[in-house]
């Protein structure tokens, strides 16, 4: 009977084991922070979530970005700022696609991370374990960026309201080694609709006053410090940026010179003169002419 009994409660124990494996568990910090200097977070489709090193980090510096630089003044003071234990900002990086908004964040991560700077990058789906991620690293010794590309939210999802709470709105106390940076294509990161402006009313003597529907749709916009927006190149400016690019590429300056009338066709053929077209322009004529 001790025996049965005995082989009930192993089995028990393994059962029991087998449940607790495919639970959520808490986010766990990684076993070596100095993994890498940029970290993803995943959520495994048991529920689980992990911080993974990115082995790879691409590589990019402040001095490569061309013709943005007020944005560029602002993003690397700010980081700075933050670097050195000095108040500073979350950030919001709006505007066209394509002109170095999440290069630039990338760049910043490259010049600071000697002095302590970590980036996190985590997608609008995972926003909801926000404070997770920042509990699991407020105590580190480390700076945080916790960065979000592409952010733009559609009607009700949960992401929205986490963010929003982690930005400025939380009973709990903002940490120090800890700041939001997100890109986004949208000002105000919620999809806007021509009946939103029917809920704007005005007094007898014409000031106007946004009504619930617009309030809700600016106030997470509003909660990031800093807003920095990017705009279109013009054409000497997206010619300046390939010539930087190519020059990169080890192409003379001649050859540089020769490529600017098919760079404006590469451009036309896009239909954009993004510093993304760009690159991908001084790759593919630096590939040929070094073939």
């Amino acid at each position: 009977m001790n025996e049965q009994f005995q082989k009930l409660i192993e089995r028990a124990e393994q059962l029991i084991g087998r449940i607790e494996s495919i639970l959520p568990q808490p986010l766990a910090a990684p076993a070596d922070w100095n993994a890498s200097i940029a970290w993803r977070y995943r959520r495994r489709s048991s529920g689980h979530g992990v911080l993974e090193p990115v082995k790879h980090v691409a590589a990019m510096s402040l001095d490569s970005l061309k013709e943005i630089d007020v944005q560029k003044e602002k993003i690397e003071r700010n980081t700075r700022q933050f670097v050195e234990g000095k108040p500073a900002n979350n950030v919001l990086l709006t505007g066209a696609r394509g002109t170095g908004k999440s290069s630039l964040i990338r760049a910043c991560l490259q010049a600071y991370a000697p002095q302590g700077l970590r980036l996190i990058e985590v997608d609008k789906a995972e926003l909801t374990d926000l404070p997770d991620i920042v509990e699991v690293v407020s105590q580190r010794p480390e700076k945080f960026i916790v960065f979000s590309d592409d952010l733009s939210f559609d009607e009700g999802e949960p992401g929205y309201k986490a963010l929003k709470s982690i930005l400025d709105g939380s009973i709990a106390a903002a940490t120090p080694n800890v700041l939001i940076y997100a890109t986004s294509n949208r000002r105000h990161l919620l999809p806007e609709y021509m009946k939103d402006n029917l809920s704007y009313t005005h007094t007898e003597d014409g000031e106007v006053h946004p009504g619930e529907v617009i309030e809700e749709k600016i106030s997470l916009s509003e909660r990031f410090g800093l807003w920095v927006s990017f705009y279109p190149f013009s054409q000497n400016e997206y010619l300046a940026i390939v010539a930087q690019w190519l020059s990169s590429f080890g192409v003379d300056k001649a050859a540089i010179e020769a490529a600017r009338p098919e760079a404006l066709v590469w451009a036309l053929e896009r239909g954009s003169r993004s510093g993304r077209v760009a690159y991908q322009f001084a790759r593919d004529y630096a590939g040929r002419a070094t073939a």
